[in-house]
């Protein structure tokens, strides 16, 4: 016995080593950690169990200490995240490059269907060289079975991807199909085509950085979702986002203390200018209405025109969207409202309520933003918006003109209630493009143009341009005092907390993607 335990004991210290102290070196020299490094890191101390911790694809050495690839290149098992259980794997770098193979997939699926099973969310933290080569078609098959659980497992359990080294080619495709990417600076890198590859197609010569790296995906492509300076500050974030997830489809998200906002809602009488064409920083207002004033921001360098994120109201999570003044006026166009779409699904599946903050004066006008379709991605927020059935509460802060003011979670798209400063202009479009519309003649046959245009404009903006009309109508619940949002919206929520809505039997809509 004692032999077969000291057999056991070398093989799990060979395993535990990976690629050896050289490539560990290695790994550490590129400011990386290793893949049980991480683990170490990221779950609660002591908490993670390996699983599948001897596969091996030769059998011909299975009993032997020759392990030509220990672990299959990737750690998988379980652990705890402030003590909720959560499913992982990390590819091992130093393990042929983290190259995914047959086995190495097959340790990666057998997690992901524990994760399922168990209704616990499902973390992949990514670093791999791609497809293992030499494998061929059995490479492949195995990303295939990794893309489908993570499209049967969307929207079931939380699906995350932290990128922390190289993913080429169709390794990819994963993060892509889970609802969080997190990437680190100088460290990640996505591509489906590497500088090599392009240089020699298009003659385009770029670097690994600038062509896949954290900051081009936050900030340009819009694939990733959180950008970190280190790897540290990644696992930190990555914690953070959990602890406002609830573990799966079936459960709620976790409730905290009830903290009050830090900084003071008299201020939100003044944040917001009554002039329209004045910009202010939406976050500021968010940060005066939600528990202790702390709003956790989803895809912040991205589309900056909107604004998405996580908050606590009464201690519970909410998801939160709103329109940006400070950039494009708070426009909506192709990439906010892909993000916002996004955003809303996803609180939508994981019964997160949304709170929706409105000062939009339409879509952006312009040829590029046609021809890069911004019917269908605008449609993209109506659809998201009207699908979902968690509680909904928009607050509209100044302006909300057209189809905009439709696709902002109008009370005609599913809001279950609807509020409006007193600073709401709610119209078709705003008052001087609709006076140059309405009383073009009257302007033109004028003898003092301008003098006529501004007294119209006065004239559409008292008429029309105020909550009070489509409050009249029942489409605004209430007119209320910037500084009693907080109390407004925790009443709504608390009023909702049972909401429950059935929708027509269907296998699934088709979103205009």
């Amino acid at each position: 016995m004692e032999e077969k335990i000291n057999l056991l004991k070398q093989k799990r210290e060979i395993i535990r080593k990976g690629g050896g102290d050289e490539r560990v070196s290695d790994q550490h020299n590129k400011g990386k950690q290793t893949a049980r490094e991480r683990l170490e890191q990221f779950l609660d101390e002591g908490s993670f169990i390996e699983v599948g911790t001897f596969v091996q694809g030769d059998l011909q050495d299975a009993s032997t200490l020759d392990i030509p690839l220990p672990g299959e290149g990737v750690v998988t098992g379980y652990g705890t995240v402030d003590g909720r259980l959560v499913y992982v794997f990390a590819q091992d770098f130093t393990v042929s490059g983290g190259s995914l193979g047959e086995y190495h997939a097959k340790k990666i699926c057998r997690v992901m269907d524990l994760a399922a099973r168990n209704g616990a969310p499902f973390i992949g933290i990514n670093d791999s060289g791609g497809a293992r080569i030499q494998e061929g078609v059995m490479s492949l098959d195995g990303y295939g079975n990794i893309f489908f659980r993570n499209t049967i497992n969307s929207g079931v359990i939380p699906q995350i991807s932290v990128i922390m080294g190289p993913s080429a080619g169709g390794a990819v495709y994963s993060p892509a199909l889970t609802d969080f990417v997190f990437m680190v600076d100088k460290t990640s890198y996505m591509f489906i085509t590497g500088p090599q590859v392009i240089k020699a197609v298009t003659g385009e010569d770029v670097t690994p950085d600038k062509l896949g790296g954290a900051a081009t995906h936050n900030d340009t492509s819009g694939v990733a979702h959180f950008r970190a300076a280190n790897e540290q500050e990644c696992f930190e974030k990555l914690r953070k986002l959990l602890s406002f997830l609830p573990s799966n489809n079936l459960n709620d998200p976790p409730v905290f203390d009830v903290v009050e906002p830090t900084l003071p809602a008299e201020d939100l009488a003044t944040l917001v200018p009554v002039d329209a064409n004045k910009p202010y920083d939406v976050v500021e207002v968010i940060s005066r209405i939600v528990d202790g004033s702390e709003f956790f921001q989803v895809q912040e360098h991205y589309a900056k025109n909107a604004v998405v994120g996580f908050a606590r109201m009464g201690g519970k999570s909410v998801g939160i969207i709103a329109n940006q003044a400070k950039f494009l006026a708070g426009c909506l166009d192709i990439n906010s409202s892909d993000k916002i779409a996004r955003f809303v699904r996803f609180c939508d599946c994981f019964n997160i309520p949304l709170l929706t903050f409105v000062d939009v004066p339409g879509y952006l006008p312009g040829v590029h933003q046609e021809y890069g379709g911004i019917i269908r991605h605008g449609a993209k927020i109506l659809y998201a918006y009207s699908e979902a059935t968690v509680p909904q509460i928009s607050v509209i802060l100044r302006k909300a003109y057209g189809g905009a003011y439709i696709a902002m979670n109008c009370r005609a798209l599913g809001a279950d209630f609807a509020f409006a400063w007193p600073t709401a202009e709610i119209a078709v479009m705003g008052p001087e493009g609709a006076t140059n519309i309405i009383y073009r003649r009257d302007i033109e046959k004028s003898e003092n143009p301008n003098q006529v245009r501004t007294q119209k404009v006065d004239e559409y903006r008292e008429r029309y341009a105020n909550p009070y009309v489509t409050a009249a109508r029942g489409w605004i619940d209430d007119v209320i005092e910037p500084e009693d949002t907080r109390h407004h919206l925790l009443a709504a929520l608390e009023s909702l907390q049972d909401k429950h809505e059935e929708r027509p039997n269907k296998k699934h809509g088709n979103f205009p993607v």
